[in-house]
């Protein structure tokens, strides 16, 4: 392994709960009226996508996509201002490869404007030398866009990285990639198992599944 890449939104950040929110609070001015469950379905998944998606589930008139996705993100950012939180063991996992002399980067479907959000919330943003978000991408993941370009940032071959993810759809895009990958999932599914390694947390990551991983 030459470099690892970290997911935010759900990994670092306990980002969904806001996520939900803020489509919960957003959507009904359209006449779409979400659950938590319903929102949960498109965890990792852009937000442009999102609405594009359920635009086609619901069609509205009045407001376009584009305004609908920028009032979601207005809705996220505040929250998150006013009470986000980072996920357990993120500082750990940070000074682990740290003292491995590795390189780290960020890879999220969130936009710079909200990754910028959040890591100044956590006082985040100098363990971040390289960012890379999916709004520049064509595709979002599932795709592996993000993790091949975030990749050549680095000025390494994807195959070469470590990935560390919490959905499912970035884990495919991290596997599609042909990189290792390390799921820390919410709500452990079946379909997870194509991950490398699944923890329940960031804290669990040891040092004996570090050397495993090299092998």
């Amino acid at each position: 392994m030459k470099a690892i890449i970290f997911d935010m939104d759900g990994l670092l950040i306990d980002s969904e709960p806001h996520w939900h929110e803020a489509q919960m609070r957003v959507f009904p001015t359209v006449g779409i009226h979400l659950t938590v469950k319903d929102c949960q379905d498109t965890t990792g998944v852009r937000i442009d996508d999102v609405v594009r998606l359920r635009y086609e589930q619901k069609p509205w008139k009045g407001k376009s996509l584009e305004i609908v996705e920028r009032e979601i993100v207005d809705e996220l950012i505040a929250l998150m201002r006013e009470k986000l939180v980072e996920k357990p063991g993120v500082r750990e996992i940070l000074a682990f490869f740290e003292a491995k002399k590795l390189p780290v980067a960020l890879a999220s479907s969130s936009s710079f404007r909200i990754i910028d959000a959040a890591l100044e919330k956590m006082n985040l943003r100098d363990a971040f030398p390289i960012i890379h978000s999916a709004e520049v991408e064509k595709y979002a993941k599932p795709h592996p866009a993000v993790y091949i370009h975030t990749a050549e940032k680095m000025g390494v071959e994807p195959v070469d990285c470590l990935a560390f993810e919490d959905s499912l759809p970035g884990v495919i895009a991290a596997k599609a990639a042909r990189m290792t990958v390390v799921a820390v999932p919410e709500v452990a599914r079946p379909q997870f198992a194509v991950a490398d390694v699944k923890l329940g947390s960031l804290l669990e990551f040891t040092e004996e599944i570090w050397g495993s991983l090299k092998v």
